[in-house]
């Protein structure tokens, strides 16, 4: 796509007629067609927006975009905008200066847009059209026709337009259908895409528009990329299109590319089909090394050798082959994002996400599960954002899926209302009151004269002892002093406990994994050579050395848990002594038989290796 490409993005939300109803999508619309459209990774396309202009400067724009066209130039018209039909049942551009009884003084009507497409040189032209037909005019209106029968991609049938060449007329809606605003056509809703724009920005941004996956997205696969989207959000509106043109047109790169597997070399494949298991191990290790290679091709046929290997051999064999899958797969990291309380309207955060694990793992699409959720591919991974337009609780899944598998990210954020209610004012101070032992306030120190002086208040012996907490009338009692705080209590015991019963388990895994390990060599035996040859192929002195380690590592936490539990009696939650001693009394319970047969295994290793 290295010829001239060049857009015009006609924007229209704010109209001085009362009639017309004010839009709150196409200013979204510019915004983020003119961002995807002029990226030189995706469109790479010239881009000029006019928003908000009177019919006029409309019709002059329109013109001099086709009339400067050239023979090898693609060009393409994007209309946001309300769509009217005129008492002839003729289509018309709602201007920002439209006077729906003046139309053809005041809008710019489908049939100039028709006859400047047929003037043109350029050979490709694309229009869509992005318009709310139905809808737009408040009751008492006049002049215009809301409903009726008028197909609009009727307006631009009957000439060859673009050269006779390639020409093409998509657009949101058709037979004067509503053109939805995000989920629904009411006032006062936030700003944000149309549903037909969107599903352009998406489909090219995202690359999910390659349906072929082969690196470009042509004019027909955007066309049912759109038409599926728009219809699964919603069913009552349909996009239509109508096409002349030879060939395909191609209007964007795509990120994603379909991966063809490369045959695995001759004897490689040899060392698969190998009768010997140990070969056949050896081919395992050689293809765990290629789908790690940055040659893609390579790294799928390798994949999928290792899934045949994992479905076929026996299972020794099997097992090998799927650890190495598992070593291969995709890994976000983190694994959840939590944007936390954000308010309406704000900036939209953004959070790194760093994909692991070899080229083919990462070489993934990201699937957001909502359109709340925006992504961007960086050279550690991903970038997500959260769009704040709209308030709730959010909460979905970002599915990343490649030739290796499929990851799932948890992506949470809570938007807050702009104008959330003041909070409660604090509740008064209750009224002072008298010690609870004294039912009457106390006693004036000159009964014969009340208002002589001013009264003084009794004090009890107990509060005599400290002059600052004495009280005056009309004042509440000042604060008692403050207490010390407890000790903070330890969680160290009953960490131990744990940390010893983890280990039995542990041991008691390693216990298990050896005797299995032993009797699958001890089966092998019986075919060809001797049983110590293949105790050491199988790594069963490691494993007895492991479940030695663990369990001894678990009766010594265990001992330490319960020290700690006596020596520091102060520091303990109320519920440490129960739990530490059911933890402590449980790894003992595993790691001291575990202990018993490893140190039996042991023994015995070496006798099997001599005399067996």
């Amino acid at each position: 796509m290295d010829r001239p490409r060049h857009a015009l993005i006609i924007a229209n939300d704010r109209y001085e007629d009362g009639g017309l109803r004010q839009l709150k999508a196409p200013a979204q619309d510019a915004v983020a067609l003119a961002e995807v459209l002029g990226d030189p990774q995706i469109g790479d396309f010239d881009v000029d927006v006019l928003r908000n202009e009177p019919a006029h400067a409309i019709r002059r724009t329109v013109e001099r975009f086709f009339s400067d066209g050239r023979r090898d130039d693609t060009l393409m018209l994007h209309f946001s905008c309300h769509g009217l039909k005129s008492e002839s049942g003729h289509l018309y551009f709602a201007a920002r200066d439209t006077e729906p009884r003046l139309l053809e003084a005041t809008a710019v009507s489908a049939t100039f847009v028709r006859h400047c497409m047929t003037r043109t040189r350029a050979r490709r032209t694309v229009l869509f059209l992005d318009c709310c037909y139905g809808g737009a005019f408040s009751r008492g209106s006049s002049g215009v026709r809301a409903g009726g029968d008028l197909n609009v991609l009727d307006s631009f049938a009957g000439e060859k337009l673009g050269g006779g060449r390639g020409w093409a007329v998509i657009t949101a809606s058709d037979a004067m259908e509503y053109a939805f605003e995000g989920s629904e056509l009411a006032e006062g809703a936030a700003p944000r895409p149309s549903l037909f724009t969107h599903a352009v920005v998406e489909g090219l941004t995202s690359g999910e528009a390659d349906l072929d996956a082969d690196g470009e997205i042509s004019l027909d696969e955007l066309y049912e990329y759109v038409f599926d989207h728009v219809r699964q959000r919603n069913p009552h509106q349909t996009p239509g299109r109508t096409v002349d043109m030879q060939g395909d047109m191609y209007l964007a790169h795509s990120r994603r590319r379909r991966v063809v597997p490369r045959k695995i070399p001759p004897a490689l494949r040899a060392a698969m089909e190998d009768q010997n298991f140990y070969a056949r191990l050896g081919a395992v290790a050689e293809l765990h090394t290629c789908v790690e290679s940055p040659d893609l091709s390579l790294a799928l046929g390798a994949r999928l050798a290792l899934e045949e290997i994992e479905h076929n051999d026996i299972r020794v064999v099997a097992d090998e082959a799927r650890r190495a899958l598992a070593r291969t797969e995709l890994r976000p990291d983190p694994v959840r994002l939590d944007f936390g309380r954000l308010r309406q309207g704000s900036a939209a955060p953004h959070r790194g996400v760093r994909l692991l694990g070899p080229p083919l793992a990462r070489s993934c699409t990201a699937h957001p599960a909502g359109d709340w959720m925006r992504t961007e591919e960086t050279r550690e991974g991903l970038d997500v954002s959260i769009d704040t337009s709209t308030p709730g609780r959010l909460v979905g899944d970002l599915l990343l899926k490649g030739a290796a598998g499929e990851a799932v990210l948890r992506v949470e954020a809570e938007v807050q209302p702009t104008q959330a209610p003041p909070p409660a004012p604090p509740p008064p101070p209750p009224p002072p009151r008298w010690p609870p032992s004294s039912s009457s306030p106390p006693e004036q120190t000159s009964p014969a004269t009340p208002h002589s002086s001013p009264p003084t208040v009794s004090i009890s012996p107990a509060s005599t002892a400290s002059p600052a907490s004495a009280a005056t009338p009309g004042r509440p009692p000042p604060p008692a002093t403050p207490t010390p705080s407890a000790p903070r209590p330890s969680a160290r015991a009953p960490l131990l406990a744990g940390a010893a019963l983890a280990l039995a388990l542990v041991c008691v895994g390693a216990v298990v994994r050896a005797g299995v390990k032993a009797k699958a060599a001890a089966d092998l035996r019986r075919h060809s050579g001797d049983l110590g040859e293949h105790l050491g192929a199988f790594g069963v002195a490691t494993t007895l050395a492991v479940a030695l380690a663990t369990a001894t590592g678990a009766l010594i936490l265990g001992a330490l848990a319960r020290h700690d539990l006596t020596a520091r009696p102060t520091r303990r939650r109320p519920s440490a002594p129960g739990t530490t001693r059911s933890l402590a009394w449980a790894a003992r319970l595993l790691a001291i038989p575990a202990l018993v047969l490893a140190l039996l295994a042991a023994i015995a290793y070496p006798i099997a290796n001599k005399w067996v």
